[in-house]
C-alpha cells in the first residue's frame, strides 16, 4: 500500500456538492441536556427545519481562584464537546468574561481541546485567557 496520493482518487472534498442547508449556531445555555436521546432528537428536528448545527458555543466562569470549581467547569464544556460531536459541530466556543487563576485554567482547558481534538472539533476561546503560554 503506497503512502503518496493517488490521481485517480478525487478527495471526499473534491467531490463535495452543496445542500440545501443553513449552517446554525447553537447556544450551550439553550439545550436542555446533553443526554444522546436528546441530542438525537434536536439533531433530527434541526434536519427537518434544513439547519444544519455548525458551532457550538457555551458561556464558562472560571471567577473562583479553586482548583475543583475550575475541574467542575471544565468537565461541564467537555460535556458540551461530547455534545457538539454527536450534533456534528465544527466548533465549540468558549467564552469567559474573566479568569482568577490562568495558572489553573490554562492546562484543564488544553485537556479538553485535546479531547476536542480526537473528536474533530475546534475549540476555541473568547475571553481573557489563551492555550498558548
Amino acid at each position: 500500500m503506497s503512502t503518496t496520493p493517488s490521481s485517480e482518487f478525487e478527495s471526499p472534498i473534491d467531490r463535495c456538492r452543496p445542500a440545501d442547508v443553513t449552517p446554525v449556531s447553537l447556544e450551550a445555555s439553550a439545550l436542555e441536556s446533553t443526554a444522546p436521546g436528546y441530542l438525537r432528537d434536536l439533531k433530527r428536528e434541526l434536519t427537518d427545519e434544513g439547519l444544519f448545527p455548525a458551532e457550538l458555543t457555551v458561556d464558562a466562569c472560571f471567577d473562583e481562584d479553586c482548583s475543583l470549581a475550575t475541574q467542575d467547569e471544565v468537565d461541564r464544556i467537555r460535556s458540551y464537546v461530547r455534545a457538539g460531536a454527536f450534533l456534528g459541530v465544527g466548533s465549540v466556543t468558549v467564552s469567559a468574561d474573566d479568569v482568577a487563576s490562568a495558572e489553573k485554567v490554562r492546562p484543564a482547558l488544553a485537556a479538553c481541546a485535546e479531547r476536542a481534538d480526537r473528536e474533530g472539533i475546534e475549540l476555541e476561546l473568547d475571553g481573557p485567557i489563551t492555550l498558548e503560554h
